[in-house]
């Protein structure tokens, strides 16, 4: 009995033990799994609320399902994973104008995948919290504006495939650790602020296919590793400061497609098997390095290229023929020194007939030479972009070039091409540039052109063109700029050309024939910023209605015959900044409102019959920005007018009047007699001794021929040859019975780069008034007795010839036995001086700024006073009114002047100009040219009188200077004649040290011009101070 109790109750306490653990234990394990789900769920729901959190501008209210009435699986932008439930994977908002910082519970969402964020307005930096997320295969962050430097835990996400940071500000350098990224096959980081070296660890990036690292800052060397990437499709490298060759390895991947290396500062030539060793490549560019050599012959078997970008290189040699490439789209060989100048230049572009997607055919700015071949007529029509300007190109423009209908940009300016404009211009119909600029072509301007309604710019300039304007360019009711200058049109401006509202940029119509009046309908040109008419023969009143102009910053009329008043309705045209009325036949008084016109910066009514009190307010303060001279009637303004005191012509007159009564009224008939014989003698001999007024001398040469250049220059004789430069010939010229000598520069047209020259020369000379610069008188444009093209400039005579012929004479026989001409020490300094002064105008006065370019002695000119003036602007360079005042386009200048930058292909800038003057002032006071045999090494004149100061100076400089001053021949007192040597040699000293100082190697070490002048004057005053009273200043 008791056993089976026992039994029982152990029973009872089993069923008690399992019931137990049944209804505790058992139930409690499973809710532990339960707890820990919720728990990992409630993590990425809250970090997604503090993600949230971090977001301050969402205006699409992307965010605004992001609450508790749904669960956060649904919110906008999450996608959670299956296998895993609950769990975010997928995180996208791109494009969706969030802002604000990425926060670092993102680290926190540990099953993520995929997280696009890019397109946004994120900023501050990439949370280093996202190295946490080791799932995370793709990340795109790129098109923000996050900055900081890349975070180097984002190795520990081995998962990685993809990574686009491109778009933002970043900086710092690449980590090393991003190599160990097995699986990445993208890796883009372009446009942001990393520097450094490219790692050359990226050659572990066994999987990559994409390596995009342009518009950034790295720098160094493209490493070598980079050919150990097998599967590499596309390096994109452009845009960095890399230097170096690019490894040879490089070209042997095969799998590559894409290669982007320009913008950089490459060296080197190209493989020249890479076209066989590259049998994918799509895409190359080059473009913007300092690749020498030629394009490899093999290009022509990478018969899957379809861009080819090598612009602004070195390369040279002939371009192979393309016949294989039909897939061809893009062939850009710009800027370089391809071709020769021969017949067989262009024989390659008629291999490119298969190319039947040919979209930009771009070979401007080369060497190419030859006739232009008919079969550019048989590019494919889908042809957009055809550029040859630049080069050496003859013959005429086929008539078949009317069959590209999808034709944007044709420009062909810059060559030697003749010839007629073929009317199938007209058939263009999606033409937007047309430029013909600096050719040699003739005959009419088709008025078939007015069919190109979308044309936006048209450049005719510089050519032979006859005929009148035609009236159909008024129907192009979308062009922004024309430019028929300096050609031979004639007749009346047509009032259709006025109506076109859309010209904004400029309307350029000077140098030619152009009759008639200026149409009223002028005041359509709403919009037009410059108009410039000079060197016409229009005539007539100043249409009032230029008034309505508003937007005019240029207007330029000068060397017309317009007349009557100065219209006041050009009071409205406050934005003026250019105002050139010179040369004409205007009358009465100078408009007071042009002072109160607050952004002129030139104004010229020289050479006019204006009256009156010249202005002393606004521009007329400055004598060097207003031009008033050669209007006899003008009275008043400041003393650097050197005009008359209003007023006192008048009472002078008045005396000579009275005067003249008294005579009439005290003399007999005999007497009178006899005064009338003695001022007819009088007259005689004063009109014999009298120099010509300059007024009259120009109006009297503003029409010159042909004929009457070769007449004054007898024929352009030998005996008249006063110079020679590298695009013409200086003769001079007698007019008037030998009364009037002039100089007349006959530009070489057969020369390349005549005809640019003498246009620029024409630009840069007028409108540039200084004592200093040689003054042109006029142009002469127009066919010689051959029937040749003829140009020329007429400048007055420098009768004490160049600066180069007294310092480096070339005796002749017959100058064999006369003493040998010397400069002294004040002589040059007047030089100096006068050069930095012309250069501080035209680098800080002129508008726009002018760069010379060409600064030697031979450019440098002496008149009767021996005051020095500087001539030769053909290649002067105009420069925007910037801070740095540079110019993109590259200059020829003359060897041992040119500043070094040029040679590393710098802009053009005042800078140059400023080592040029440093090395004419050396050569001036050491009188030895810069290629002097004497210079061998690492010597030069620079460096030869910078180890010689100070001590030494008085060692390399002219010996004569130190022999030529009069006072110490005179000065008995040996403690004053020590004084006087000593003051020689300081100030010899002080030149070379400023020679020294213009000519440093490095722009930003070069002295300003404006304490260039400043010193020299000093220089000079302290000289004068220890010479006799009677020594003139001009030596």
């Amino acid at each position: 009995m008791g056993m089976r109790m026992s039994n029982r109750s152990f029973f009872a306490l089993y069923a008690v033990l399992v019931f137990y653990f049944t209804l505790h234990l058992v139930p409690h394990r499973f809710l532990g799994v339960r707890a820990s789900t919720v728990s990992r769920n409630e993590t990425d729901r809250l970090a997604l609320l503090d993600f949230k959190s971090k977001v301050i501008q969402d205006p699409l209210g992307a965010l605004g399902s992001w609450n508790a009435s749904i669960h956060f699986c649904s919110w906008h932008g999450v996608t959670c994973s299956r296998r895993h439930q609950q769990r975010v994977t997928i995180l996208d908002l791109r494009s969706l104008k969030l802002s604000g910082s990425i926060s670092p519970h993102i680290g926190n969402l540990s099953f993520l995948k995929k997280l696009y964020l890019e397109n946004n307005s994120f900023t501050n930096q990439i949370p280093s919290e996202v190295g946490r997320l080791q799932r995370l295969e793709v990340l795109f962050l790129h098109n923000n504006s996050i900055g900081g430097e890349i975070p180097a835990n984002i190795s520990s996400c081995s998962n990685l495939i993809q990574i686009d940071l491109s778009g933002n500000q970043l900086m710092g350098k690449i980590p090393l650790e991003i190599s160990s990224l097995s699986k990445l096959e993208i890796l883009a980081l372009n446009s942001n602020y990393l520097s450094g070296s490219i790692p050359s660890t990226l050659g572990n990036l066994s999987s990559i296919l994409i390596i995009s690292l342009i518009y950034n800052n790295f720098s160094g060397s493209i490493p070598h590793s980079l050919s150990e990437l097998n599967n590499l499709a596309s390096l994109y490298l452009g845009a960095n400061k890399l230097s170096g060759a690019i490894p040879s390895s490089i070209f042997n991947i095969s799998s590559i497609t894409d290669i982007d290396v320009g913008m950089n500062q490459i060296q080197g030539g190209l493989s020249p098997n890479f076209g066989f060793t590259l049998p994918n490549l799509r895409y190359f560019s080059v473009a913007i390095n300092q690749i020498t050599g030629s394009i490899p012959h093999s290009l022509s078997n990478a018969t899957k290229l379809e861009a080819f970008y090598v612009t602004e290189n070195k390369l040279t040699g002939e371009v192979p023929s393309l016949g294989n490439l039909q897939r061809l789209q893009y062939f850009v060989i710009t800027n370089n020194s391809l071709g020769s100048g021969g017949q067989r230049d262009l024989n390659f572009l008629c291999s490119l007939i298969n190319a039947t997607r040919l979209m930009r055919m771009t070979i401007n700015a080369n060497n190419f030479g030859g006739i232009l071949p008919t079969c550019i007529c048989n590019f494919s029509t889908t042809l957009e972009m055809l550029l040859l300007d630049g080069n050496k190109i003859v013959g005429s423009i086929p008539a078949g070039i009317g069959n590209y209908v999808n034709l944007q940009r044709l420009e062909m300016w810059d060559n030697q091409l003749s010839g007629t404009i073929p009317p199938a211009i007209g058939e263009l119909q999606n033409l937007k540039s047309f430029g013909l600029s600096n050719n040699r072509l003739s005959g009419n301007i088709p008025p078939s052109i007015g069919k190109l309604k979308k044309l936006l710019q048209l450049f005719l300039s510089g050519n032979f063109l006859q005929g009148t304007i035609p009236s159909s360019l008024g129907q192009c009711k979308n062009l922004l700029v024309i430019d028929l200058s300096y050609n031979n049109l004639s007749g009346t401006i047509p009032p259709q050309l006025m109506r076109l509202t859309s010209l904004s940029i400029g309307l350029y119509l000077f140098g030619n024939q152009l009759t008639g009046s200026l149409p009223i309908e002028v005041g359509k040109l709403i919009n037009l910023e410059i108009l410039d008419v000079t060197w016409n023969m229009l005539e007539g009143e100043i249409p009032s209605t230029l008034g309505s102009c508003i937007r005019l910053e240029q207007l330029e009329m000068g060397g017309n015959l317009f007349q009557s008043f100065i219209p006041s309705s050009l009071s409205s045209l406050r934005g003026l900044r250019v105002l050139d009325l010179s040369q004409n036949n205007l009358t009465g008084e100078i408009p007071k409102f042009l002072a109160g016109l607050k952004l002129l910066q030139f104004l010229n009514l020289s050479y006019n019959n204006l009256e009156g009190m010249v202005p002393t307010e606004g521009i007329f303060k400055n004598a060097s920005a207003a031009v008033v001279l050669g209007n006899s009637k003008l009275c008043g303004g400041i003393p650097k007018f050197q005009l008359s005191t209003c007023g006192s012509k008048r009472s002078k007159e008045r005396r000579l009047t009275l005067a003249q009564k008294l005579v009439i009224a005290i003399v007999s008939g005999l007497v009178g007699l006899a005064l009338a014989l003695s001022a007819l003698l009088l007259f005689w001999v004063r009109k014999r001794k009298e120099k010509p007024n300059p007024s009259s001398l120009i109006n009297s040469l503003q029409n010159l021929s042909y004929k009457n250049l070769y007449n004054a220059t007898n024929g352009f004789s030998s005996a008249n040859l006063i110079g020679a430069g590298s695009f013409g010939s200086v003769y001079k010229g007698i007019f008037d019975e030998g009364k009037t000598t002039i100089a007349v520069k006959v530009f070489n047209l057969h020369q390349c780069g005549a005809s640019r020259s003498f246009i620029g020369e024409c630009k840069a000379l007028r409108n540039i008034r200084h004592r200093n610069l040689v003054k042109v008188l006029t142009v002469c444009s127009g066919v010689d007795y051959q029937g040749n093209d003829f140009k020329a400039l007429v400048y007055e005579l420098m009768h004490n010839g160049s600066l180069q012929e007294w310092l480096h004479p070339v005796t002749s026989q017959d100058e064999a036995d006369e003493p040998p001409r010397n400069l002294n020490l004040l002589q040059r300094l007047n030089i100096a001086i006068d050069v930095a002064s012309a250069l501080n105008y035209l680098h800080h006065d002129c508008q726009p700024i002018l760069a010379h370019c060409d600064l030697k002695p031979s450019n440098v000119l002496l008149d009767d006073d021996m005051t020095a003036r500087l001539g030769d602007f053909g290649l002067a360079r105009f420069l925007p009114h910037t801070q740095t005042q540079t110019s993109s386009i590259g200059i020829k200048g003359s060897i041992g002047y040119i500043a070094p930058e040029y040679g590393l292909g710098s802009e053009v800038s005042t800078n140059g100009d400023i080592y040029s003057y440093g090395i004419l002032l050396l050569e001036l006071v050491i009188r030895k040219k810069p290629s002097d045999i004497t210079f061998e090494g690492d010597m030069n004149l620079h460096n030869f009188a910078r180890t010689a100061l100070p001590n030494h100076v008085i060692d390399i400089v002219d010996s004569t200077l130190l022999n030529d001053d009069q006072d110490l021949i005179i000065t008995s007192n040996q403690r004053q004649r020590e004084a006087k040597i000593n003051n020689i040699i300081q100030c010899l000293i002080s030149m070379v040290r400023i020679g020294v100082a213009c000519s440093m190697d490095l722009p930003q070490d070069r002295m300003n011009l404006t304490n260039v002048v400043h010193e020299l004057k000093s220089v000079k005053n302290s000289l004068l101070g220890h010479r006799t009273v009677s020594t003139t200043q001009r030596g």
